[in-house]
Order: structure tokens, then sequence, then C-alpha cells
């Protein structure tokens, strides 16, 4: 008779836990690697390197982090530097045991759960992908502050009742911002100030005019001044950025066909769109034209490779793709019944970009709008938006994986399905209570 295990198999002996702080990192290594099994480590970049070398004299081979914040970076990409196999670990996962409060206790811990291998790392693209990853974040950064300073501006244009908001549609337009300048230069005939309009304006000079006549005091004039120097300061740092971007994607590899060029996407006006063809470049990187999908654009598409790269090995199917986005249900089944299948909170700038994409595709005519739509009456706006992200994030993953070119077929294939899907359904259920189910055309036919 074969006797139970009390204990569970090691099956990573060469393993090391380390607990990230933001001055001191205590790290733990295996029992007879060194005299003194758990060390403390500064935060600089000496001590970084001290703590690799220690490790790689105890001869260690992977590494189990966790971490707060953004201090396990430098450490993470030093031990990579070394060799190590680096995982870092979602602390809760690693916090359901009571009583490991200290840091040296949590450093021992986490070695002990990854010489089991009970751990498991979290995604982290390429070094080269988390470059980009760098430079679209600050690119989304900067223009998330300069919104800020957008509303700021049209905040002290209230204040001075100069309406300029109702008769254009954007103040930072060329109309707006020719106005805004003109003000701040000490313009405030409304009537020259009309004359800026530009002729795609629907309201006319007269409507402008009565809008822009308000009451300039200094200290709003001022705060105008300012907002409106730091926006103009904002938009200098994105075309920067834009600049950053168009170099390094020459860094990448060319993975499209040389004689088969991307097709042309529509001309639609978008403000935080960079001057370089990101279009052509995206295609260049990739090999597919991800355009074609409806309701992603390329900007969409830039922010969801640069979150998760090219490599669809980490994820073996779409299912899994969609699960670590967040955007698939998470059943919770307890004594056989289900007590909820809400999606896991996750923070992913890619899910929300596919929900943006989601969003977008709610109102177009294609099959995937006619999805969305036909979900909301059911569901609502909220179910509804996350299962279209979901359908999104499944074809871009498809078509990562295969290199498949994606096909519109148009909203009369996906209702034809959706009818077919219907009458089958009724035609089951009526077998079930012992009906036929028979279309009025032939039931007609019969009785004549």
């Amino acid at each position: 008779m074969i006797k139970a295990k009390n204990k569970l198999e090691i099956v990573n002996p060469d393993t090391t836990g380390i607990d990230i702080g933001s001055a001191v990192h205590y790290v733990c290594v295996p029992e007879g690697r060194d005299e003194q099994r758990v060390k403390k480590f500064g935060c600089f970049t000496v001590d970084l390197h001290n703590l690799a070398g220690w490790l790689k004299k105890c001869k260690v081979r992977t590494v189990a982090m966790e971490s707060t914040g953004v201090y396990w970076i430098p450490l993470f990409q030093i031990l990579e530097s070394y060799g190590f196999e680096v995982k870092l670990v979602n602390a809760r996962y690693i916090k359901n045991v009571p009583g490991r409060k200290s840091d040296v206790q949590d450093c021992q811990w986490l070695q002990q759960l990854h010489s089991y291998g009970l751990l498991h790392g979290s995604f982290r693209p390429d070094d080269q992908m988390c470059v980009l990853r760098n430079y679209v974040r600050q690119r989304s950064n900067l223009i998330e502050s300069a919104s800020t300073h957008i509303l700021r501006m049209q905040k002290a244009l209230i204040q001075m009742n100069v309406q300029l908001h109702k008769v254009i549609s954007d103040i930072t337009g060329v109309t707006g911002m020719q106005i805004i300048k003109a003000i701040i230069e000490g313009e405030r005939n409304p009537e020259k100030l009309s004359e800026l309009r530009d002729v795609r304006i629907r309201n006319d000079r007269s409507t402008m005019a009565k809008a822009l006549k308000g009451d300039y005091r200094k200290e709003l004039l001022f705060v105008l001044k300012q907002e409106f120097e730091l926006y103009n300061i904002y938009q200098e740092k994105i075309a920067e950025c834009d600049k950053s971007i168009e170099q390094y994607y020459k860094t990448f590899e060319t993975k499209s066909d040389e004689n088969k060029r991307c097709s042309k996407i529509k001309n639609r006006f978008s403000k935080n769109r960079p001057d370089f063809p990101l279009h052509e470049e995206l295609y260049r990187v990739t090999g597919i034209d991800f355009t074609k999908v409806p309701g992603l654009d390329v900007l969409t598409i830039q922010t969801i490779i640069s979150e998760v790269g090219l490599n669809h090995d980490k994820w073996p199917s779409e299912k899994h793709f969609t699960s670590w986005l967040g955007l698939s249900p998470a059943n919770k089944v307890t004594g056989e019944k289900v007590f909820g299948t809400r999606t896991r909170k996750v923070i992913a700038r890619a899910a929300n970009a596919f929900r943006m994409a989601a969003q977008c595709v709610s109102r177009s005519n294609g099959g995937i709008g006619a999805y969305c739509r036909r979900l909301k009456k059911r569901l609502g706006a909220p179910k509804a938006i996350t299962a279209t992200a979901r359908k999104l994030a499944c074809i871009f993953y498809s078509m990562l994986k295969y290199g498949q070119e994606y096909v519109e077929k148009g909203i009369d294939y996906y209702e034809k399905l959706y009818k077919e899907k219907i009458v089958k359904t009724l035609s089951k259920k009526a077998s079930e209570f012992g009906y036929v189910l028979i279309k009025k055309e032939l039931l007609a036919e019969r009785v004549s």
C-alpha cells in the first residue's frame, strides 16, 4: 500500500524570493546556499548589482518577487540582464495566509511557494516592446494633461461670459485658437474677433459676435493666457514624443510583404493622430492590417500592440487572452450553484482600448455593430460593451495568431445567422413540449 505524501514536492530547487520595498529589498535563498539565508539590500543601483552577484554565488536560477508600485522595475531589468528567470507575482495571490506580516517572512514565504511551483508570473512584454510601451504611455499622459488645460481655458471664458463653446464645436480648433490668441493679445471688439471665423463654421458672424461679447476681467485673462501657453507647450511635447516613436519603429523587423501595400483608411480628422504615417508602420511591423476590424483605428491598435506585444504564445487560446484582459465572465460556483458571472476587475490599458473600440463600433452599420445593439437591448449598455469588446479581442487574437485578414461580411449576414439561431432554439423548445414549428407560408399551403 502506497503511503500518502505529507509534503509537497520541490519543483524548483534553485529559487529565491524577494520582497520589494521603496528603500530596502529582502532576499531569501534556499537552505544550505549561504551562511545567512536572508539578506537585506538597499535600493541603489550598486546594491542591486550586489544582490544579483550574491544570487549568482548562491547558484540561483529563478526569482520570484512581490512588489507594489514601480519599485520592482529596476531590479527586474537588472536580474534579467544577469540571466535569471524573473517572475513578478501578484500580491493578491500570496497574502491569503494569516500571520505573515514582516518583510523577512514575506520573502521566505515567496521562496517556499516558488520552490513548490505554485506561483505564476505576471505578463510583461519583451524589452523592445517595453520601450515602445513607455513611449505610448507617455504620449497618453501628455494628451490627458493637455485636456486639463483645455477645460481650464473654457472655464475662464465662461467666467467672462464669452460663450465661445456655444458657437464652435472645438475651442482648440483653428478658429478657436485664433480667437483665444487675439483675446490674449488685447482684442476686445466682438466684430473683429468674429472675422477670424472659418468659412466652415455653421454659425454666422453676427451670432459669433454676440457670443464673443463678454466681461473681460484682468485676473481671468491672466488665467486664460497661462492655460493657453501651457496647452501649446504640451502640444510641442506630444510632437517630440511622436518623433521618438517614429524613430523607434525603425528598429522593428519588417513582417509585411513589400509587394503588398496596406489599404487606405478614411481621412477622418483626428486631433490626436500623429503626423507620421502610423498606419503604414503598424502594417510593416505586424504584417496585418488591423484597421479593417470595425472600431479599431491606428491609435487604438498602437495602444493594444504596445501593451500585449506581438508574441501570441503567451496565451494558448483566445479564451486565455480575453480572460487575462478581464473581458470574459468569471463564474463563481459554490454547491453547484452559480453565484456570480461578473468580469474580474483588471487594470489593463489594452482592455480599455477594446472597450473604447466597442463603444465606437456600436454605432456602425456592420455586423459587430448590430451584435452590440442587440445585446444592449437585452442586457444593457455596460454588459453589451464588455461583450463586444471581448468579441473584438478574439478577432484581434485570431488575426495575430494565424495572420489572416479580417473580412466584413455585412449586417445582413449576421442578421441571417442570428435568425437561424433563434429558429433553431424555438424548434428545440417546441419539440420538448410536443409541438412542431412551421412557417406561415407552409401552413397556408397545407390548409389550402
